[in-house]
């Protein structure tokens, strides 16, 4: 063979290697965890690459496309990304209409998507155990909450190794033989939620006794903070944690799952337990729930302001056009965005909201109508501007929720002004275009605010420009 073409060759298939390995990336742009089409087809994970300079910002089905002949399983409500991994955490195994399993449990690499782990049960022993949310402890555990108790997850082998003492379900294991995706059954009126992680504990929201406090270090609930400290009879919806670090949780009327809630959200110190109830404005709606046909509500917090968004509505957690902005420390609030006021007869699916903990921009995933499969996302500034919309392919996608790049040692984004980056290297966006440096000015001009990757010799790193 020609020497110089076998190098041309070499050249060639490193370099699509290397193009191949940065498109594979999934860290760098925005993961939609989508419920899909139940009765039809497994639950999907889509990508959004929100500035790629060509228009090319979707990549759909992304676990099925790295994984050839696997899939989620069914209804896959939660996702989270932990120590390089992503957990998704899926009702069932397999929808009624697909024909692969998949599991409960499926973690992959968060770069790459490719699956590392899957298993169908949650409970070992067989019995009704349908998946919920994921959150890690270290970097050696996690837990899944069910709608039968929160799991202990051993991230080292992969392995359920118990139950978390004191979160099960008070109604299973009783004459009730309903099937575990009937919404009158036993497991929907005592399930666990959503999880947030603060000062050493675990905060868990239960849908029959309040908010648990489990101490990671025994597995086992300490403690339980009830909703009768707002009304007699009052159930939990959610419970995120705000940017200094205190616990707010939104209130539903009763725990039977009926989605409506109570014109209050709490405030709870983690550390001292002191709460503090906080009445929603009149005219306003507090965070919508549902336990009933659950997911992780729309109630989130940002990681940038000290301030919390929900979704609101009449009682329903199907209405969904007006969301609501509440500043934790001045407890102003404010109807952040209303659709309806924006025209085209847009509504925020379900729980499908974020805030991106860099950038501060919320996105969303819009819809008309159940009967309708036109899905758009929203993107939008820090003061409530709308950005874009990215239209999609037309499916079935009942998004669920998005996760983002996040700081820390877990992406290894870095927090930097440009006047910081060292004249010596290239910056370069998310899609792989230089950045050029001003020598002249000893700047980086004309840079948009957001995530670029910064070489330098050896040394790369994840940068956030503001």
């Amino acid at each position: 063979m020609n020497r110089s073409l076998s190098i041309l060759s070499i050249l060639l298939t490193a370099t699509a290697s290397a193009v191949a390995a940065q498109e594979a990336d999934y860290t760098r742009g925005i993961i939609w965890v989508n419920e899909d089409w139940y009765g039809h087809q497994n639950s999907t994970v889509n990508y959004l690459m929100p500035d790629d300079p060509e228009g090319n910002f979707w990549k759909y089905r992304i676990i099925q496309a790295e994984n050839p002949g696997k899939e989620l399983g069914c209804t896959n409500q939660y996702g989270a990304i932990w120590n390089d991994r992503i957990y998704l955490i899926a009702k069932q195994d397999k929808d009624p209409g697909a024909t692969i399993t998949g599991g409960r449990i499926t973690v992959a690499d968060a770069k790459t998507m490719k699956i590392l782990h899957q298993q169908s049960l949650i409970d070992p022993s067989g019995s009704q155990c349908d998946g919920r949310g994921f959150i890690g402890v270290d970097e050696h555990k996690g837990y899944i909450s069910t709608s039968n108790g929160v799991w202990i997850f051993d991230l080292d082998s992969y392995t359920v190794t118990g139950q978390v003492e004191g979160s099960a379900n008070p109604n299973a294991g009783g004459d009730n033989d309903k099937p575990n995706t009937d919404p009158t059954g036993s497991l929907y009126h005592g399930q666990s939620g959503m999880m947030v992680s603060a000062a050493g504990k675990i905060f868990v929201a239960h849908q029959q006794y309040g908010l648990m406090i489990v101490d990671p270090a025994e597995d086992k609930v300490v403690n339980v903070i009830s909703m009768d400290i707002v009304q007699d009879g009052a159930g939990i919806g959610s419970v995120v944690k705000s940017k200094d670090g205190a616990l707010w949780i939104s209130v539903a009327k009763n725990c039977q799952g009926t989605g409506v809630a109570l014109n209050y959200i709490v405030r709870l110190d983690p550390v001292t337990l002191d709460y503090e109830i906080i009445p929603v404005k009149d005219g306003f709606y507090a965070p919508a729930n549902s336990w009933y046909a659950w997911t992780p509500d729309a109630f989130v917090a940002s990681s940038v302001q000290n301030c919390l968004y929900w979704k609101g509505g009449p009682n329903r957690w199907f209405t969904g056009t007006k969301i609501y902005k509440f500043d934790c420390d001045t407890r102003e609030q404010t109807l952040f965005i209303d659709l309806e006021e924006e025209g085209a007869n847009w509504k925020l699916y379900g729980c499908a909201i974020g805030v991106h903990p860099e950038t501060d921009e919320l996105y969303m995933a819009l819809y008309h109508e159940f009967g309708t499969p036109t899905y758009i996302t929203r993107r939008y500034s820090p003061q409530g501007e709308k950005i874009r919309d990215y239209e999609m392919i037309m499916n079935y996608w009942f998004p669920s929720l998005p996760l983002f790049p996040e700081g820390g040692s877990q992406s290894g984004i870095h927090n930097i002004l440009s006047d910081s980056l060292s004249s010596i290297g290239n910056l370069y966006s998310i899609n792989g275009i230089i950045v050029k440096r001003n020598i002249e000015y000893g700047d980086w001009p004309n840079i948009s605010p957001g995530i670029y990757i910064w070489k330098s010799g050896d040394s790369t790193r994840k940068v956030l420009i503001r």
